[in-house]
């Protein structure tokens, strides 16, 4: 089931970067796996006024398209309100607007302000005795902003068993690859060193992720997803240029024709 769900999010993603001739298809594309998982297996949201819900923050904000189609998918978007995406008075903004839907926790897009974010509700959640528990996905580039360092150091000093963080390491970002930009590896490590959990899978087997989620911690958890920018559609798989370049009529017509024939 979640291969399909998978599968049917990203044929979205194609069809409202399409629709708003907008960027950004390859970083929507690979953290897919991740927020299917969590949307269709994880998340405990009885409702989005319930004070108890389980939390889910996208740091990495120029990915939004994935999230609404995630949303769309689970039917917390409507179809008029996701079709609207990056549209002259239309609902959904390129990046994410907490104000234009419920189902969106945060603002976001100015990278390495999710995990910070991220600690304040999950200490929230300590301090009011409530079991519910925070997600945050970053992208790797991220994590060469301070603030994920500083978020990183006093997470396990406020006791944060109840936050999972999840990078969407794709090893590509708007002007080259980060590890050949401002390496922050060996990043497992590093987070090792602070006294986080950490575990590294493949960021696409949807089995791993759930496996990584499921294991019980009293310490603030790192799940390092290793992933493809692009997934899913060989021709934007691993190039840069799919931060950028727009879905023509041929790039849809190609890219859903290879997805419908992956399942």
């Amino acid at each position: 089931m979640l291969k399909e769900k998978a599968n049917n999010i990203r044929k979205n993603i194609l069809k409202i970067a399409h629709s708003s001739k907008g960027p950004h298809v390859g970083t929507a594309l690979s953290c897919v796996d991740i927020l299917s998982v969590l949307y269709f297996d994880t998340l405990n949201i009885p409702s989005f006024e319930d004070e108890n819900r389980d939390i889910f923050i996208l740091s990495k904000g120029h990915g939004a398209m994935a999230l609404y189609a995630t949303l769309y998918e689970k039917n917390y978007l409507s179809k008029e309100d996701f079709f609207s995406y990056y549209q002259n008075g239309g609902a959904l903004p390129a990046h994410l607007d907490k104000n234009t839907n419920k189902a969106i926790e945060v603002s976001s897009g100015s990278l390495g302000h999710g995990l910070p974010q991220a600690l304040g509700f999950a200490y929230s959640k300590k301090l009011k005795n409530l079991d519910s528990k925070v997600y945050v996905l970053m992208g790797d580039g991220e994590t060469e902003e301070g603030s994920i360092w500083e978020a990183a150091m006093l997470a396990p000093k406020m006791g944060l068993d109840n936050l999972t963080v999840f990078i969407d390491r794709n090893n590509l970002q708007g002007y080259g690859r980060p590890s050949e930009l401002v390496s922050f590896e060996p990043i497992d490590e590093k987070f090792r060193s602070f006294n986080w959990d950490v575990y590294r899978v493949d960021g696409h087997n949807v089995d791993e992720i759930q496996t990584a989620i499921n294991i019980k911690s009293d310490k603030t958890k790192m799940i390092i997803c290793d992933t493809t920018k692009g997934k899913g559609v060989s021709f934007m798989e691993d190039e840069m240029k799919w931060h950028y370049f727009i879905v023509t009529n041929e790039f849809l017509s190609e890219g859903t024709k290879e997805l419908e024939n992956s399942l």
